[in-house]
């Protein structure tokens, strides 16, 4: 059975996506010639395909100076393994390329597999979602939470944990999914904070801005009620009067209780 946790995400991402997202709208087809990592790769015509809706471990791919995630190269052999000379079904639930001129694209198999969902189940890779790229989000969500309930792969690592708001520290940067209750919440100049403790120059706070308002208003989304809620965000953390992460809508934030 469905948790009431589980029951108020989806219902939550459903809404939100019947809103601004609509169904996927398939748009054409190639054959897998090269993995780049786990959620990049290339087709026979020369598209380069970001799986659109997931983020997998980062590998250097040549990059100086940088430090490959936990279970990067496991990630890529696993996207190989289900891609590699394949021909591939390409779908759009939203904005279809990116500044590097990438498809955003969801990928099926011809036997209906669905890229993203494996990726997901197999605990290699996690939801990723933008503002403008929302489709289908209810359902990786709920498979990502299978996965981590089952602490398959990345979730099995301590340095992809959940991490809980009074356990951050100066320094920490990155992508997170951090969890806390509100404590308290604010509306100034149009952009809401909800804070996670009394001192908001210190505590960590999720904030949204005037036009990001929009998509939360329509999914009825209340800033005003969320103190004393347990929540959980995704997205990238930053420090500006401590630790923060702007929501730009509705998916990265999952009310718990």
């Amino acid at each position: 059975m469905i948790s009431r946790i589980l029951l108020s995400i989806l219902l939550l991402c459903i809404l939100a996506q019947g809103v601004a997202a609509g169904p996927l709208v398939k748009s054409g087809q190639g054959r897998v010639v090269e993995v780049v990592d786990g959620d990049t790769l290339f087709l026979d015509d020369g598209t380069q395909v970001r799986l659109v809706g997931i983020q997998a471990p980062k590998i250097p791919l040549g990059r100086r100076n940088f430090k490959a995630w936990p279970l990067g190269e496991e990630s890529k052999r696993a996207l190989s393994a289900l891609t590699m000379g394949r021909v591939l079904r390409l779908s759009y639930g939203g904005r279809r390329k990116d500044r590097y001129g990438r498809a955003l694209a969801h990928l099926h198999r011809e036997d209906g597999l669905w890229i993203q969902e494996q990726m997901l189940r197999l605990g290699l890779a996690r939801v990723y979602s933008f503002r403008d790229n929302r489709a289908v989000v209810a359902e990786m969500l709920a498979t990502e939470q299978e996965a981590r309930q089952k602490r398959l792969g990345i979730w099995g690592h301590k340095w992809y944990r959940i991490w809980q708001q009074e356990d951050l520290r100066p320094g920490l940067d990155g992508f997170f999914l951090i969890e806390g209750t509100v404590a308290k919440t604010a509306l100034v100049r149009g952009r809401v904070y909800l804070n996670f403790g009394e001192d908001w120059r210190t505590d960590f706070t999720i904030t949204v801005s005037p036009r990001d308002r929009k998509l939360f208003d329509k999914v009825g989304f209340d800033h005003g009620a969320m103190a004393g809620r347990r929540v959980r965000v995704r997205g990238w953390l930053k420090y500006y009067n401590g630790p923060s992460i702007e929501a730009t809508h509705p998916e990265q934030v999952e009310i718990l209780d």
